[in-house]
């Protein structure tokens, strides 16, 4: 009876060898492994020799055939159907690609001003600048200062009538207001002035002069016929207007007339400044 189960069990094997063969060679290899663990637990031991008989008759029948599962095996040269799963391209985030740069906007409300800052700390001191050019020349008229001081070292004789004496030292001579050329002030700033003339005289000679003003004799300074030289000097203040011109003249009288001066020392000499200017109250 052992023997007859057997072989029973054996034949079976040999029936579901030959039923199962040609379908699995449909049946992808994942099915395969699935129907084979199926088989494996559908294959208990039947409890009799008739129940399992039907079973395999009814399980594996021709008309069951066509119940099959339709998986089919796919080839692997067939490019329309791949069997293995395809990558997914990779996506491409747009909006971190930089566009190209649009139009300024509209310019926004002028924000609060904010608060003071503390005053920084003191710079470095620069470098000393060039010196500037000379500027234009100021209105004479309006200078409030005048003064001069001139000397003679020739002597002088009188051969004319009247003779200008002119200087040529110059001690002062602000602003040029006295020429050397003609030996006269000339007035640019109206008001009060003071003069001074010194002179030494002559032995044996007379000593005849004038302080003038414009073409007017002010003052004189005189010395008789000595026979020792000395000094003489004159002073005096006039008001004076602009242009007005102040000079010494040598006159010649009755007897010779002359000063003395020599190279090396200056005997004669003639000053004045401006005291009170009249644009003074």
């Amino acid at each position: 009876m052992g023997s007859s189960r057997q072989g029973l069990v054996l034949g079976c094997c040999v029936l579901l060898a030959i039923a199962w063969g040609p379908v699995l060679s449909l049946v992808p290899r994942g099915q395969q492994d699935e129907l084979e663990w199926e088989e494996k637990e559908a294959l208990p031991s039947p409890p009799d020799h008739e129940k399992r008989d039907e079973e395999t008759q009814e399980k594996y029948s021709p008309s069951q055939g066509k119940d099959l599962p339709t998986s089919r095996c796919y080839r692997c040269c067939e490019p329309s159907t791949p069997v293995y799963q395809t990558i997914p391209a990779p996506q491409i985030n747009i909006t971190i690609l930089k566009g190209e740069k649009g139009d300024r906007g509209d310019r926004g409300l002028q924000g609060k001003y904010g608060k003071t800052g503390s005053t920084g700390a003191r710079g470095h001191i620069g470098p000393k600048g060039q010196k500037g050019s000379m500027g234009a020349p100021g209105d004479r008229c309006k200078s409030h200062y005048a003064a001069f001081s001139v000397g003679r070292k020739k002597p002088l004789h009188s051969s004319d009538y009247f003779q200008p004496v002119v200087f040529d030292t110059q001690f002062v001579n602000l602003y040029k207001h006295f020429s050397m050329f003609t030996g006269k002030f000339f007035c640019y700033v109206p008001g009060i002035y003071f003069f001074s003339l010194n002179v030494h005289t002559w032995n044996q000679k007379e000593t005849y002069l004038h302080i003038m003003k414009n073409q007017e004799e002010v003052v004189i300074l005189y010395a008789q016929v000595s026979d020792r030289s000395i000094m003489q000097s004159q002073s005096l203040m006039l008001e004076l207007q602009e242009q007005d011109e102040v000079w010494v003249r040598l006159f010649k009288g009755e007897r010779e007339n002359a000063i003395f001066s020599d190279e090396f020392d200056t005997y004669i000499t003639f000053s004045g400044y401006l005291v009170k200017p009249a644009s003074e109250p």
